[in-house]
């Protein structure tokens, strides 16, 4: 059996895949296409779909119905979904925010800070539903029943439960005991599914199957939000039939941009994070390449140095995303403040040389052009930690991603505003041509993981560059990182500059979880990383 590490916060994992059960394929060649998922089923119903001619829309959307299913702890049809789109024949690339909603009936008194971690009423309206509905039909080729049939059929007939998803559940059982999904995550309601048992939602496929039937609408102004209302009320949730009958459909809204050593990188704008990875290309582009080499010493101190001025930066400046338009100086992305950090860094490096949240990502790309990064989530590991008995779905806990405190926060908690979010899903072009789609889990990890891995591609093979050694340095100057992957003086060197230093694991659930595609000449290139139970592939 292979072995594959994982790292749950403090608590190693080791992923041994089930006899009967082939390790992913983590790396994908196709000229037909290609999808990289964080499950090596919802790959296969993206492939399939691709096969069947559909496009990158459908694919993705294939795909993402299927993480619901696959990876319940991560994302599901309670949560929010957000795409960067770019379609080949128009030449346009866009982000659809998909943000979920705080409740009408929302307000702090009502929801102190534990009600907004676990519970029903730490949920958002979800809009995960509405989102993946709205691109299928504005930019699919395909039917919405054609889209849906991998995710029943998953949900019917099981898969094999992995050694990362059993150690995931087993942290959140007794959280989850004792409430409406109870029985749909414990076997028997009570233990913990084992790794390789096959776990099955009936439920759920009942519920996909009636969203095949009678369309999305149906769970929001239908049975299902039926359904959710009287859940909520019973469970004394906030969320109530006329908050679903406002539909969260997502919003168009442009990229942001920058350009990086021949490649031009678009990525998502608030309420996501793409400022952040923005700013730490613009920063970076002020070094000269050897200090770039985030495999020394001397390029993992900028590297640290980059990624916490880039996270302070952002939260200074929280954005209304309807607002962020309107904004003429956008400093965070802006090349002369790039410079100004630039040499502030500097300064403290030569001065120095002298002495948690969950999430799935999946990207595609189709043989004409279109691709998808697309990033989607309930928030934390098994979000609310409760479900809706009938319907066989977790609800979020995006409650808790609200400012609580300034009441000008562009993110307070308010009816009907939307949560702050950790997402950056990224394309990214060569001249004319698109080349890369990319994107990861990991809360506040997220940009820094995807930085780190587009750096590396400039000099290093697609797999490389993802399986390599990481480290994120939150705002507060703590580095996390793989060390025993990495050179042991870049610890020390840190250390020396006043960096806190927190080893994790060789493999770290922890730092991200990054799925790619590319396209070079005629084939698609597909990686899936090693750290979770992802996969790639393309048609044959």
């Amino acid at each position: 059996m292979s072995k594959y590490k994982h790292l749950w916060y403090e608590q190693e994992i080791q992923d041994l895949w089930p006899s009967r059960v082939s390790p992913p394929q983590r790396l994908s060649i196709s000229k037909e296409g290609m999808v990289a998922t964080q499950h090596y089923l919802a790959t296969e119903a993206g492939a399939r779909v691709l096969a069947n001619g559909g496009n990158a829309i459908d694919a993705a959307v294939a795909a993402a119905f299927a993480l619901g299913v696959c990876e319940p702890a991560a994302s599901g049809l309670g949560g929010q979904t957000m795409m960067l789109i770019h379609l080949a024949g128009k030449r346009r690339t866009f982000a659809l925010d998909g943000s979920s909603r705080a409740p009408n009936r929302t307000s702090l008194k009502a929801l102190p800070k534990e009600a907004r971690l676990l519970g029903h009423k730490a949920t958002t309206v979800p809009s995960t539903p509405a989102v993946l509905d709205y691109a299928l039909k504005h930019y699919g080729t395909m039917k919405l029943e054609q889209i849906l049939a991998p995710a029943v059929e998953y949900a019917k007939n099981g898969y094999a439960v992995s050694e990362l998803q059993f150690k995931l559940l087993k942290r959140v059982r007794d959280h989850i005991k004792g409430t409406g999904a109870a029985n749909i995550y414990l076997k028997n309601g009570r233990r913990t599914y084992r790794v390789g048992e096959i776990f099955r939602q009936p439920v759920l496929a009942a519920t996909l199957e009636r969203l095949a039937e009678f369309g999305i609408n149906d769970f929001y102004n239908g049975h299902i939000a039926k359904q959710i209302h009287m859940d909520m009320k019973k469970n004394k949730g906030l969320i109530r039939d006329d908050d679903l009958a406002q539909i969260p459909l997502p919003i168009e809204r442009r990229p942001i941009t920058c350009d990086f050593g021949g490649m031009k990188i678009f990525t998502f704008p608030p309420p996501g994070a793409g400022r952040t990875l923005i700013e730490m290309f613009n920063i970076i582009s002020n070094f000269p390449s050897k200090l770039r080499n985030i495999d020394t010493p001397k390029g993992a101190l900028l590297l640290s140095y980059v990624i916490q001025q880039a996270l302070r930066d952002r939260g200074d400046r929280p954005f209304d995303p309807n607002f962020y338009a309107q904004v003429t100086k956008k400093k965070m992305v802006s090349p002369e403040y790039a410079k100004a950090v630039a040499r502030t860094i500097r300064r403290q490096i030569r001065r120095q040389d002298s002495s948690q949240g969950e999430t799935t990502h999946l990207s595609v790309m189709d043989k004409k052009g279109n691709v998808v990064a697309l990033t989607q989530s309930i928030e934390r590991v098994f979000g609310a930690c409760v479900a809706t008995p009938k319907l066989g779905f977790l609800y979020n806990n995006y409650m808790i991603a609200f400012d609580d405190k300034n009441i000008r926060h562009a993110y307070y908690l308010r009816p009907n505003a939307v949560p702050w979010a950790s997402v950056a899903p990224t394309i990214v072009s060569k001249g004319q041509k698109t080349w890369l789609a990319i994107g990861s889990p990991g809360s506040e990890r997220i940009v820094s993981s995807i930085f780190q891995v587009i750096l590396r591609l400039r000099h290093q093979p697609p797999y490389t560059a993802v399986d390599a050694p990481r480290l994120h340095c939150s705002f507060d100057g703590v580095v996390s990182l793989e060390s025993p992957r990495m050179r042991d003086d870049i610890p020390a060197l840190l250390e020396q500059n006043g960096f806190q230093i927190k080893p994790r694991d060789p493999y770290s659930f922890y730092l991200g979880c990054v799925q790619m595609v590319m396209r070079e000449g005629q084939e698609f290139i597909g990686v899936a990383d090693p750290r979770r139970d992802g996969s790639a592939s393309g048609p044959k």
